[in-house]
């Protein structure tokens, strides 16, 4: 099991995959950057200063020993206060989307090079090469040889 294990973990699809996992963590972490610094406060301006991140519906009951403000969504969240954020939700679905549409693009680039590639590659193997001069040579003694004989 051990050789097995080894096996795989050699193979270079484990290790595309891995740094594909590692070059994905930081990108996320670009698109969250964008989504919440760039995109949503442009989007609450236009649309008459909403801030998404601030909207939840409370589900249960503030604690008594709270003393923070009844708006503030990550100081409810953190007192324990069950909550449903919806606009926190909405923050995601729009770093999906965004992060969605760059990897249909990186995948729809790929896929045009790789037709491409064998486009060329069908047709440099449809076309019959030159024969090289000794191999004609060759072909040649041979048959002047076949045509003397009896």
């Amino acid at each position: 099991m051990l050789k097995e294990f080894r096996a795989f973990i050699a193979r270079g699809n484990v290790l595309d995959l891995a740094v594909a996992v590692i070059i994905g963590a930081a990108f996320s972490k670009i698109v969250t950057s964008l989504t919440d610094d760039v995109l949503m406060p442009v989007i609450g301006k236009i649309f008459g200063g909403l801030d998404f991140s601030s909207y939840f519906v409370r589900m249960g009951p503030i604690p008594a020993t709270y003393a923070g403000s009844l708006t503030d969504y990550a100081a409810l969240k953190k007192a324990g206060v069950p909550l449903l954020g919806y606009g926190a939700f909405v923050t995601q679905a729009v770093n999906f989307v965004i992060v969605a549409f760059i990897i249909f693009l990186l995948i729809r680039t790929v896929n045009r090079a790789t037709a491409i590639f064998e486009k060329d590659k069908a047709v440099a193997a449809a076309e019959p090469k030159a024969e090289p001069a000794d191999v004609a040579l060759l072909r040649e003694i041979r048959d002047e040889l076949r045509a003397r004989r009896p």
